[in-house]
């Protein structure tokens, strides 16, 4: 399958991502599923003349387009021009490329959250109008209409995150060059449910103190984050604490909240991502399909029940208090 990667209005971040996969690592993966990168500006060589050339044998229809990947929110101004950022050397904007490369390829893949609902390049007052290939926020229709489909009727594939994981991308590029990523791979934002069907909560190395509401205070705590500082991996969708980023770590791992990167409009909260907003002492978001009643219930006999070891050790930056241990016997 032939592969075509755009960055458009973005860090970078992702691709920077990608290159941090292993075992395989991204090349020996994509050629292992039979993936041919077309083009990518930051792995090829090729530039000037020789991608003009290839875009023009993509539009004429003389090279396939399987597999279009872009990266970055799509910048819209001034006034629907798309001029703000301009594909070097075509005279087109990047707007006008993926309008007219979207309906040739046989899917098109969203990568991290600024190309799927616009992102952090959305953010505050978005002087570039920019938008997600085919959602606006968590509005539906982008650059692409709500009705777009691609060849094989798949809406645009959002591959969310800030960045996003390696291997979110490099699993939904080979279920895709295997055929075996359909609608019902596909949950309400069309994120693939390999990881989206699961919460940044699951196996959080945190999930002792959530469970006795035993929260730190301080970034440097080990406690449960979800009270006093932002977390809110009890409702992002992410296998970020199954599947560790570069085998090891994540962003509770790592002694930061997760702020939901996934999500459409996660880049504008409306309050410091280290901060949970209250109503009356009781965190506005509480976890997915909790009603508050019953949260409120289980926090206060979490709390009443919390071991002295636990209690400790959530506002502690090390294991203060290690466990007791267990059947210890004097010798005879």
């Amino acid at each position: 399958m032939n592969l075509l990667w755009l960055q458009a209005s973005g860090c970078g971040g992702c691709t920077m991502s990608l290159l941090c996969a292993e075992d395989p690592d991204v090349f020996d993966a994509l050629e292992g599923a039979g993936i041919r990168v077309m083009w990518h500006p930051a792995f090829s060589v090729q530039t000037g003349a020789d991608v003009r050339a290839l875009l023009d044998d993509i539009l004429a229809g003389r090279v396939a387009l399987d597999l279009l990947c872009v990266e970055g929110a799509i910048a819209r101004g001034p006034r629907g021009t798309g001029r703000y950022q301009m594909l070097t050397g075509t005279g087109r904007s990047m707007l006008d490329w993926a309008l007219a490369l979207a309906p040739l390829a046989r899917h098109v893949l969203a990568v991290g959250s600024c190309a799927a609902f616009g992102g952090m390049t959305a953010a505050g007052g978005n002087p570039s109008d920019a938008v997600g290939l085919q959602y606006d926020g968590s509005h539906s229709g982008g650059v692409l209409a709500h009705e777009f489909r691609d060849r094989t009727g798949l809406p645009v594939i959002n591959i969310a995150g800030c960045p996003t994981h390696p291997g979110w991308v490099l699993e939904t590029l080979m279920l895709l060059a295997d055929g075996q990523l359909g609608h019902d791979g596909l949950d309400g934002y069309a994120r693939p449910r390999f990881f989206a069907d699961h919460l940044v909560h699951h196996g959080c190395s945190r999930n002792e103190f959530y469970e006795y509401k035993a929260s730190a205070r301080d970034l440097s705590d080990r406690g449960c984050m979800m009270e006093h500082l932002g977390c809110i991996g009890t409702q992002a969708v992410g296998d970020c604490n199954i599947r560790p980023w570069n085998g090891a770590g994540s962003c509770t791992s790592g002694g930061y909240p997760c702020i939901n990167c996934t999500a459409p409009e996660f880049e504008d909260p409306r309050h410091a991502f280290t901060q949970t907003p209250k109503i009356a002492g009781i965190p506005v978001g509480l976890p997915t399909d909790m009603p508050k009643a019953w949260f409120m219930a289980l926090a206060s006999l979490s709390k009443a029940a919390t071991p002295d070891r636990i209690a400790t050790n959530a506002v502690s930056d090390r294991v203060a208090v290690p466990p007791s241990l267990r059947n210890k016997r004097p010798r005879p």
